[in-house]
């Protein structure tokens, strides 16, 4: 595939490592940073993730790709803006909700060079300095409303995103924030939750860290994640997070039944509903 010249806007922990996967495919020739964070954009140069750093206008008028890599609320700030600037350019963007951003420019005359996409990966870590060797690779990317975007914004868009080892699914926006809320976003909430659960009630953080298991921790470990990231998913994506957030409580509150009634045949029932899981994720 034509190597391009590439901008990404927010060069944190997935700017920064789709930066590492762009240098090692080749897929770029050069890799230009801009963020509002100044320590950031430090850090990206001194880690080589990217080539050098621009103001936006700068950077967007030395690319030939955009790709925005922003919590979803200033996505949809800046977005907009940025359409505007563009002449050719292809803009890509990795936000994890969708539906509200491609409303925000539907109508605009230059939406063809718009690719809405979410690459279905991430860690708990935050910063450039979280950058990951590896990243996006055997994960899912999801591509939202195709048919509205330009044949070759479109296809280049695909193309890289195979060369970086991602697998590509296609959906409607609103699907895709309806699946996401499910798959994504209650993990995260119920992590939160967990977290606070444990240390509102064991006041004692010495136990915690000794006591804690695998399970523990690969369940709370989405905990760690970046508030001012998934805030605005959340609210985004509003009216799904409390559609599965309702069902949640509903399944806690069987199995709080069942052990407060001695349900043991209950409880064993809704353990081996779950178990079903199994037949989806091995």
């Amino acid at each position: 595939m034509e190597r391009k010249r590439i901008a990404i806007v927010g060069v944190g922990l997935i700017g920064g490592s789709l930066a590492i996967r762009l240098h090692e495919k080749k897929i770029s020739s050069r890799l230009i940073g801009v963020d509002v964070n100044e320590q950031h954009l430090e850090k990206a140069l001194e880690l080589e993730l990217v080539d050098e750093v621009l103001p936006m206008n700068e950077a967007i008028a030395n690319a030939d790709v955009v790709v925005l890599a922003i919590p979803v609320d200033k996505l949809v700030l800046l977005l907009p803006s940025i359409m505007d600037k563009i002449d050719r350019q292809i803009v890509i963007d990795l936000g994890s909700t969708k539906a509200q951003l491609i409303n925000s420019i539907k109508d605009h005359p230059k939406r063809g060079r718009y690719v809405a996409t979410h690459p279905m990966w991430g860690t708990e870590y935050s910063g450039p300095q979280a950058a990951v060797r590896g990243a996006y690779e055997n994960k899912a990317v999801i591509i939202c409303n195709p048919q509205d975007s330009d044949k070759d914004a479109l296809e280049w868009t695909k193309a890289m995103y195979k060369k970086i080892g991602m697998h590509l699914l296609e959906m409607e926006g609103n699907a895709h924030d309806l699946h996401a809320a499910y798959v994504s976003h209650i993990s995260h909430i119920t992590s939160f939750a967990l977290a606070n659960t444990v240390l509102e009630k064991e006041k004692e953080e010495q136990a915690i860290f000794e006591m804690a298991s695998a399970g523990f921790e690969s369940t709370v470990r989405l905990a760690k994640s970046n508030p001012a990231m998934w805030v605005p998913i959340f609210m985004q994506n509003k009216e799904n997070v409390l559609d599965v957030l309702t069902e949640h409580i509903a399944q806690l509150t069987k199995f709080k039944e069942s052990i407060e009634k001695g349900d043991g045949r209950l409880l064993q029932q809704l353990i081996e509903e779950a178990n079903q899981i199994r037949r989806i994720i091995r």
